[in-house]
């Protein structure tokens, strides 16, 4: 059996509040910050029910919410552990040893990139730029920006993460709320 896929009373009136800031005709304006509330409540990712769930709130067909959820790599379309890594990969990260983070974060989680440990703690992604040029190479675990990376630091980074367990997001519904 699966679960419905229906925000809590408390995320509908967020979406609703959401909604309203726009003019009618014009829901779809909602769909960021929207996807960001379902990310959120259904464990991480989009499911293809999630945003067809999404569409029909917004009065939208599904391969616009499609379409925008698959542009953006802050959404996930497939279920993604407790703590999500992104490794920046463009330019100055991978010039700075980038790809040696992801080889020594890949070796020991026992992961390769799009890939989640088998305990589901971590998810391993690279990702384009972070806007964190003059620190890198960097990574971001949910909201959390980890810069100047060197293999013990990500070492001590990740042993933090995995003594507290907890889901990590890149948002919280107090940020969408002031947006």
């Amino acid at each position: 059996m699966s679960k419905e896929i229906k925000f809590s009373d408390e995320t509908m009136k967020l979406v609703q509040t959401i909604i309203a800031r726009y003019p009618e005709g014009r829901q779809k304006s909602a769909l960021l910050p929207i996807l960001h509330l379902a990310q959120m409540e259904f464990d991480g990712w989009l499911s293809a029910p999630t945003m067809d769930y999404v569409a029909s709130i917004l009065k939208i067909q599904p391969i616009e919410v499609y379409e925008v959820a698959s542009f953006y790599s802050m959404f996930n379309l497939k279920p993604v552990g407790k703590c999500l890594i992104e490794v920046c990969r463009t330019g100055p990260c991978w010039l700075l040893g980038a790809e040696d983070i992801v080889r020594h974060i890949e070796k020991k989680l026992h992961i390769k990139d799009g890939e989640t440990t088998a305990d589901g703690m971590f998810t391993l992604k690279t990702v384009e730029c972070l806007a964190a040029c003059g620190s890198a190479p960097m990574m971001q675990i949910g909201e959390t920006y980890h810069e100047h990376l060197t293999c013990d630091k990500v070492d001590t980074i990740l042993n933090d993460y995995k003594s507290k367990g907890e889901r990590t997001t890149h948002w919280d519904k107090k940020h969408i709320k002031a947006q």
